[in-house]
C-alpha cells in the first residue's frame, strides 16, 4: 500500500466554504483545470457515484466512500486489481483551518496505478489546495 498526504493551513476560507466547494460535483471543472468534467447525480453522500472526465484521460466512475459534512470526505476509485482512496478533511485550529488530503494507494496493481495517477495527484496538490482555497473563499 502506498500514501502521502499534503496538509495546507488557512484563514481565507471556512470549512462550511470548503465542504460546499467539493459538494457541488457538477461545478468541479469551473475551478479545477485538469478536468473537463464532474457530473453527479444526487446528493454529495456516502454510497452515490460521480462521473470524473480528466483532460488527459478516459472518464471514470468515483464513489463517495464516505461523508462528514463540513468535516470529511473519502471518495474511492476502483482500478483493475486496485483501489484508490482520496480522503479530504476540514479542521478547525487555533491556526486557521487545516486542510488535509491523503492518497491511498492499494491493491496488488497499486504500485501501477500510484505511477499512472495517484503521484501526479500528489504532485499537484500545493497549487490545487491553494485555488481550492481561493475559490471557496468566495462563496
Amino acid at each position: 500500500m502506498w500514501s502521502q498526504s499534503h496538509t495546507l493551513v488557512t484563514k481565507e476560507a471556512t470549512k462550511e466554504q470548503m465542504w460546499k466547494l467539493f459538494a457541488d460535483v457538477n461545478n468541479w471543472h469551473t475551478w479545477d483545470n485538469g478536468i473537463e468534467y464532474a457530473k453527479l447525480d444526487g446528493a454529495f453522500e456516502k454510497g452515490n457515484h460521480f462521473l470524473l472526465k480528466p483532460k488527459k484521460g478516459p472518464k471514470i466512475k468515483i464513489e463517495l466512500y464516505e461523508t462528514i459534512p463540513n468535516k470529511k470526505f473519502v471518495d474511492l476509485t476502483h482500478f483493475p486489481l486496485a483501489k484508490m482512496y482520496g480522503e479530504h478533511t476540514f479542521e478547525d485550529t487555533p491556526e486557521g483551518l487545516k486542510l488535509t488530503v491523503t492518497m491511498t494507494v492499494s491493491g496488488v496493481l497499486g504500485f501501477l496505478w500510484k505511477k499512472i495517477v495517484a503521484q501526479d495527484i500528489v504532485n499537484h496538490l500545493p497549487e490545487e489546495m491553494q485555488n481550492q482555497v481561493r475559490v471557496a473563499s468566495k462563496l
